[in-house]
């Protein structure tokens, strides 16, 4: 049962709006002062807050300004009460971090509207959402129960690609973003000498192609299927919506978008600084560490000497040598295109 914490100093209000709540199926609060209301709301941990404005020995705005303040309470959902004289004041509320308002005398459908829609979003956030089709679908679909997203269009096409096929072009533009269901996807970017440089491996569970989207321009690389893949596609317009339309969604979604950005920046420091010997050890590592699942003793994968390379920002011939060598070390093994790291700890910690 949800708790709904009522501070109000008008008695018949007070009275008549705590009954509404609790045939509506809440166990209510009731608080005839801003004080009692913080006391009360600090000792019972309220789901919800709905406050009057004008009340005797500490208003709603002084409401909300403490409560605010206490990390324990700083997440509970806040309505605020207003008289129809009052109503200019309200962006003095909204600007402090109420979530709603309620203009007096509002009728029974009204209030039950606003503390529903509150309530969702509040169970929205604190949702754990997991990195997979389905938890993908998941927070899609309850992203658009809250009121200015229903519109996100419940199809999300999927598609498969077979190994090396591109998934999109450098100079493209992009049309949405992709969500990987199940395979392997790495992204590459050319240089003008002709080199290209992988600037990014995907696994189950990754977004990827957002930036340019985000940024309004061209791919600046490439996507490839390393291997056999399932890929969901999420249009521009549905992308659009659940980055700008509400801030609890945007903050919710980029917490997923965002899991190999700080991998990313490590990456190109390490190609900066780091010996040759040191980059390729560093590349398996990254295959190792992106693509091992806890199942494995070992890592192996099927992989190009050429996309080695890539990942670690040297020459075809160079990797090769360097592969070689640390077959000789005991420190993996090579069968045809397959690469089986033997001792991930000593590439690991391989000086540079």
């Amino acid at each position: 049962m949800k708790k709904v914490l009522l501070i109000e100093d008008n008695k018949d209000v007070r009275e008549n709006t705590s009954e509404i709540l609790e045939l509506a199926g809440y166990k209510v609060f009731a608080a005839k002062n801003g004080k009692d209301g913080v006391e009360t709301a600090l000792r019972e941990m309220p789901d919800l807050i709905i406050c009057d404005i004008m009340m005797p020995i500490l208003d709603g705005y002084g409401v909300l300004h403490m409560l605010s303040k206490n990390e324990t309470t700083s997440g509970i959902p806040f309505i605020f009460l207003t008289a129809k004289a009052e109503r200019s004041e309200m962006r003095k509320g909204m600007e402090m971090g109420a979530d709603d308002y309620l203009t007096k005398p509002f009728d029974e459908i009204e209030l039950l509207n606003a503390i529903e829609v509150r309530l969702r979003k509040a169970d929205f956030l604190k949702k754990e959402f997991s990195k997979s089709a389905e938890g993908i679908n998941e927070f899609i679909n309850d992203a658009r129960s809250i009121e200015d997203l229903k519109k996100i269009s419940t199809i999300r096409d999927s598609r498969s690609y077979k190994k090396k096929e591109s998934i999109y072009k450098e100079d493209g533009v992009p049309r949405g973003i992709y969500f990987l269901n199940k395979g392997k996807v790495k992204s590459s970017r050319s240089h003008e000498t002709g080199k290209e440089f992988i600037t990014g491996l995907y696994k189950d569970g990754d977004f990827f192609g957002y930036l340019a989207l985000m940024e309004d321009r061209s791919y600046s690389d490439t996507a490839e299927a390393i291997e056999d893949s399932d890929i969901s596609f999420i249009p521009k317009e549905d992308f659009i919506d659940l980055l700008y339309k509400n801030a609890e969604v945007s903050r919710k979604f980029i917490q997923l978008l965002s899991d190999n950005l700080v991998e990313k920046e490590e990456q190109l420091v390490k190609l900066a600084y780091n010996s040759v010997r040191k980059r390729v050890s560093e590349a398996l590592i990254t295959l190792n560490n992106r693509y091992k699942s806890a199942d494995d003793k070992q890592f192996a994968m099927k992989i190009s000497r050429e996309d080695i390379a890539r990942l670690a920002g040297t020459a075809t011939e160079t990797t090769i040598r360097t592969l070689s060598d640390f077959k000789s070390e005991g420190l993996i093994d090579i069968n045809g295109r397959t690469i089986i790291i033997l001792n991930a700890e000593k590439l690991e910690k391989m000086k540079n």
